[in-house]
């Protein structure tokens, strides 16, 4: 608890935490866009050579901005109601951590709604690198028991070997 009351204490003193309405342009600038559905415009925000990584998935990294165009042009397509909310973001030097929710309904009639964080390195405006944690929120109702269960292969409380 201290820890949690001490780092709420930093955040709340930090002259870089922002709200989503204060957050970088560049920030700004990209949820616009991608509410807007304006690949071109999402497209311009970053680098030629953006490098793009998803330590949870590494078998996704990518470099280039046009594979990024190409993987929001299938998203546009495929999710034609996508919205995207950044519900806060922190500035730090040339980092920009954002917590964001996209959500809509896939062109198949699933719903798509996927959370988490990004990390974006901006240098003169532009975005050069992320690093993503976005995750599609599980629809089964998995309680913390079953998670722990599920990673330890033990139930929280359930007597050890040792």
């Amino acid at each position: 608890m201290i820890v949690h009351e001490i780092l709420h204490e930093m955040v709340r003193e930090t002259p870089t935490a922002h709200r989503s309405d204060q957050m970088s342009e560049a920030i700004q600038r990209l949820l616009a866009a991608i509410n807007a559905h304006d690949l071109e415009s999402a497209a311009a925000l970053f680098d030629e050579t953006y490098r793009s990584a998803q330590p949870a998935h590494p078998a996704r990294a990518f470099v280039g901005r046009s594979q990024m165009h190409a993987n929001w042009a299938a998203m546009f397509a495929g999710i034609p109601d996508l919205r995207v909310e950044v519900v806060r973001s922190v500035d730090d030097g040339n980092t920009t951590w954002s917590e964001w929710s996209w959500t809509g309904t896939r062109t198949d009639g699933q719903p798509f709604d996927m959370r988490g964080v990004t990390i974006f390195e901006i240098e003169d405006g532009l975005i050069t690198a992320g690093r993503l944690f976005m995750e599609e929120v599980e629809q089964e109702n998995v309680g913390i028991a079953e998670a722990v269960q599920g990673l330890s292969g033990r139930l929280p409380g359930q007597p050890t070997d040792r």
